[in-house]
Order: structure tokens, then C-alpha cells, then sequence
């Protein structure tokens, strides 16, 4: 009996970001930006809809982490927006940019679609040593979190 891999993981690239993203146009020497890609056909309204729809266990962690930060005058609420948790701040039909300003940092997620792919990136302009700090504490989580997001896009809408 063959053995049926239809069910695999998918293959997740951690890549740069395509320089066609207008995500590019925010980076300073300092910032961070991150890139994956995952082979898919979804649309960028379908990859964020998925894609951002958090588990409960990344909705945990976003609770958690709205507990901790709230004493810190860091905002906590979730947007209304009908893309999800972050406010849209640009939307074409190959990209869509979310995110938000805040006291220690700016963020941006950007997820893009080129040639077969679904790219999700994160730039972050930490205002202060607090903003670095919050950084270096949730890397893990953020890259755990970008890592299932895409691979549930994948998994939704198939190449």
C-alpha cells in the first residue's frame, strides 16, 4: 500500500520579505523585519483571514500578554476592524499591511502573494530599550505564531 502524504506539513520559508512590499518603504537602520512564505492559492483577503484568525493558544498568549502590558500604559484593546485584531493601514490586491503605533514600538505585519506564495513579514521600530526588551520577550512566540498562521493558510487553500 503506497503511503499518503496528503496530510503533511507544509514547507515554510523563512526568506526575505520581496522588495516589492510597501513594507520596505518604513525600514531604518535598528528595525527588525522578519520573512516567511508558504506555497498556497490563497487570495491576501483569504491568508489573512485564515491566516489571522488566532488559536486558542495564541489567543492566550495574546491575553496574557494585554494583562502584563496594560499597568504600562501599552495599548491592549483589539481592533473592530474587519480584518482582525490590527487595524488595516494598507490593502491592494497583492498586499495587505495591518498594525500599529504604540509608546515603545511600531508594528507592522504585512502578508503578500507572489508567484504561488503567501509571504507574511513583521517590521518593528522599537522606540526605547522598553520596546527592545518587549521584542527580545516574545520572539519566540511571534515566530511560533507566524509558523502555524501559514501553515493553516496553506492548509485551507491547497496550491
Amino acid at each position: 500500500m503506497p503511503l499518503d502524504f496528503s496530510h503533511s506539513r507544509p514547507e515554510i520559508r523563512k526568506e526575505p520579505h520581496p522588495q516589492v512590499s510597501q513594507l520596505w518603504r518604513l525600514v531604518q537602520p535598528g528595525d527588525f523585519i522578519d520573512g516567511y512564505s508558504v506555497e498556497s492559492g490563497a487570495s491576501v483577503a483569504e491568508a489573512v483571514q485564515t491566516g489571522l484568525s488566532l488559536p486558542g493558544w495564541a489567543d492566550a498568549l495574546l491575553a496574557l500578554r494585554n494583562a502584563l502590558m496594560k499597568p504600562f500604559g501599552l495599548k491592549t484593546e483589539v481592533s473592530d476592524a474587519p480584518s482582525g485584531i490590527f487595524p488595516v493601514l494598507h490593502d491592494s490586491d497583492v498586499e495587505r499591511i495591518l498594525g500599529t503605533n504604540d509608546k515603545h514600538l511600531d508594528f507592522r505585519i504585512s502578508i503578500l502573494r507572489q508567484a504561488g506564495r503567501i509571504h507574511m513579514a513583521t517590521w518593528v521600530h522599537p522606540h526605547n530599550l522598553g520596546g527592545r526588551a518587549y521584542l527580545t520577550a516574545v520572539m519566540p512566540f511571534h515566530v511560533a505564531i507566524t509558523r502555524n498562521a501559514l501553515a493553516r493558510v496553506a492548509r485551507a487553500y491547497p496550491a
